[in-house]
């Protein structure tokens, strides 16, 4: 329930198959004389932001390449566009036109070109530019785009002789219209083993497949498929389709990525993916985590148990500068979506494998090789993400940076590194990290209007004791314009996840200094469940919902109502996802604090919740398994203390958001809650959206969102 990628911001920006070639956007998304006099951060001032997507240096590490995507209200749609920035000089310029959506790009190895996935011929196609933005020439699919399968990411071999890109494949019949040929009007789908919908979608039969072709003149309009025709799986993972699951070596000669080859029931309960390498030549595949019969004596000391034995995630292979090694993300434990991302090196010649992050109580991502001995990669620390390193060989894995912010992606050429930065108070920006000690320095200002036209609050990091004992790390954003002499409106926020760190991030959904703006006191707290305070304290939550981890919430909340500038007497609760559930059990306890509550998306009835959901293994992992298994006394705790058990006690306005599509927790759980409340004769108001579905998205549907949150904030805590 964690991640958003590429996929969902293609469809937020109006980059998606079905809506082929839009119309040219005219942006023009300059401050009014009112915002500018307000000083005010509103959702119609952050939907005005420029957003800053995927970057890399270039291979002397001299230019910035990334993408900025802008929003059109009246449109209800966005447009992405491709920039350079000379760092010498700060000079940036855009390479692409507002008249059809451009992203992705990657530099060329000579670093005069740029390859990009753009749509200005109907259909999303893999396209090459100079790197001036001139000369942009098609490589994959055909002019027009009618009936050519939209490319949805896509990798150049280091020498430039191949080309991988991934789009969908029909496998399988599902609909009843290619099941019976008679009956073309039919509006079926038929399954007869589980996975039958994802995220935010329905199984019609399609799989994103890899497939990989030689480059040379003209368009590339065949390729292998590498998967296999008759696949009825994804790879990259499903639902996020993260492309960066896919990698070249650099020889050009062979291709890692992850997949995870299972259907049905098989799929829903389980995590085991796995690295596999596809071999150019022969067009043989190898699993590299699951051993070959026999194989097992190739796996050194220790390490043979953890080769032989890898039932959780495997992903995100990276290919050492020599091809010697990759390098690899890995999960330990089965059916855990959120257990320690542990930094694995697999040894092309031996077939060993090694766990450089053993002594290190952190997840690993954003793995890049720094020559052949030295990795990089981001950590969750302490509810910031930093840059870390450490040596191929035996060595300690050392935090670079430091500070109150999240770096969410960097690359490295040159000798130097380009961070991708924000911080709950500034939207993702690009700085210079100096490999030496750290030291960062802002590159890029892509929403200086913004910042130099509003007022953002404090924010303070605040160490609560818990019940048990313990220090949590609870951020407080105060107001603009904060005076301890009045008292505040307090909001309690609640985490999704639910294994999702509390940290420095910026979200046009969830923004923290939005609430603030408002006139609100936000405390939100890093309650137990959440990464980056070691892998005890992310543990805790599984299985035990409703136990320390909603006691450190209440600590978190009593804790600043104490303050003299919080008005206890008008405190409000919110949350999505985990969130939501949170909300709902809090209504059920809270004790009379709060005085509204909002739940977006939340789990309301456990047994429901575990026939409606698809992915298995979540509710496996953290209730502790399924509600009939009456002999499992962690599932049996979990069901007991189901929300809706309590719902008898609700004694509060509470408002309901969800979304038709969302599939993960179905809005059937918000309409279970909904009908609670109504029938209880409690205040209550519901908002459903029919387009969206975990999050919502659209321009329009975010600001209805927006004025149904603050607006029920604002009636039932602020005036209180």
């Amino acid at each position: 329930m964690k991640k958003l990628i590429l996929l969902m911001a293609m469809a937020a920006a109006g980059l998606t198959g079905c809506d082929r070639k839009p119309a040219p956007l005219k942006i023009d998304n300059a401050l009014t004389a009112g915002e500018i006099a307000a000083a005010r951060l509103t959702p119609e001032v952050m939907w005005k932001m420029r957003r800053a997507g995927s970057s890399s240096l270039s291979p002397d590490g001299s230019r910035l390449l990334y993408t900025v995507t802008e929003y059109d209200m009246a449109a209800n749609r966005g447009i992405t566009t491709v920039w350079t920035q000379e760092l010498a000089t700060k000079e940036c310029r855009r390479l692409t036109g507002y008249e059809s959506n451009n992203l992705s790009p990657q530099w060329s190895a000579d670093g005069r070109a740029v390859w990009f996935l753009s749509d200005r011929s109907g259909s999303t196609q893999v396209w090459r530019m100079a790197a001036d933005g001139s000369g942009a020439e098609q490589i994959t699919g055909a002019d027009g785009g009618e009936g050519i399968p939209d490319v949805e990411g896509f990798g150049v071999s280091p020498d430039e002789t191949r080309i991988w890109w991934v789009q969908p494949v029909r496998v399988t019949a599902r609909r009843s219209s290619d099941i019976y040929d008679d009956m073309p009007r039919s509006k079926a789908r038929i399954y007869d083993d589980l996975m039958a919908r994802h995220w935010d979608y329905w199984d019609e039969g399609e799989y994103r497949h890899i497939f990989v072709a030689e480059l040379g003149k003209g368009l590339v309009t065949g390729g292998t498929d590498i998967i296999g025709a008759d696949a009825a799986w994804d790879a990259p993972l499903a639902p996020y389709f993260d492309m960066a699951e896919i990698a070249w070596n650099h020889a050009g000669t062979m291709l890692a990525y992850t997949c995870k080859p299972l259907t049905g029931t098989e799929y829903a309960v389980s995590t085991d993916s796995d690295i596999f390498i596809y071999d150019v030549a022969t067009g043989k595949t190898v699993n590299i985590c699951k051993p070959l019969t026999g194989r097992k004596d190739e796996c050194a000391g220790e390490t043979g148990a953890d080769m032989a034995e890898m039932p959780g995630y495997d992903k995100y292979p990276v290919w050492s500068p020599d091809d010697l090694h990759i390098a690899f993300r890995s999960m330990r434990r089965a059916g855990n979506e959120s257990d320690k991302e542990r930094l694995f090196v697999y040894d092309c010649r031996t077939a060993e494998m090694r766990d450089l992050t053993e002594d290190f109580d952190y997840n690993a991502a954003n793995v890049v090789w720094d020559g052949n001995e030295q990795l990089y990669f981001i950590a969750p620390i302490e509810a910031t993400h930093q840059i870390c390193r450490i040596a191929l060989t035996d060595g300690e894995a050392e935090v670079l940076t430091r500070g109150d912010h999240d770096i969410n992606a960097f690359t490295l050429a040159g000798g130097r590194i380009a961070a991708e930065v924000c911080t709950i108070s500034m939207a993702t920006e690009f700085f210079d990290v100096n490999p030496a000690d750290g030291a960062m320095t802002q590159i890029s200002k892509i929403n200086a209007p913004i910042y130099d036209a509003v007022k953002m609050g404090e924010v303070q990091k605040r160490w609560v004791r818990t019940t048990d004992g313990k220090q949590m790390l609870t951020w407080v954003v105060l107001p603009p314009d904060f005076d301890p002499a009045k008292k505040y409106p307090v909001l309690l926020y609640c985490q999704g996840g639910p294994q999702s760190v509390v940290s420095q991030f910026w979200s046009y959904r969830w923004n923290f200094q939005l609430m603030a703006a408002q006139g609100y006191v936000v405390v939100a707290p890093n309650r137990r469940g959440l990464p980056s305070f070691g892998q005890e304290w992310l543990d805790q939550i599984s299985g035990d919902y409703s136990g320390q981890n909603i006691r450190d919430y209440l600590s978190a909340i009593d804790d600043v109502a104490r303050e003299p500038w919080a008005d206890a007497e008008r405190m409000g609760c919110v949350g999505a996802s985990y969130g939501g559930y949170s909300v709902y059990y809090l209504a059920g306890c809270h004790e009379k604090r709060f005085k509204a509550f909002i739940a977006h998306c939340g789990i309301f009835d456990f047994d429901s919740m575990y026939g409606q959901t698809e992915e298995l293994w979540f509710v496996n992992n953290d209730y502790g398994g399924p509600y009939w298994d009456k002999q499992n006394a962690t599932a049996q705790r979990s069901y007991a203390n189901s929300p809706h058990k309590s719902a008898a006690k609700w004694d509060t306005p509470i408002l309901i958001v969800t979304g038709e599509k969302d599939y993960r927790i179905p809005y059937t759980q918000s309409l279970e809650a909904f009908t609670a409340a109504r029938v209880r004769g409690i205040p209550a108001r519901l908002v459903e959206f029919e387009d969206e579905a975990h999050q919502v998205f659209k321009p329009q549907n975010s600001l209805v969102w927006n004025r149904e949150f603050f607006g029920w904030l604002d009636k039932y805590v602020k005036q209180q």
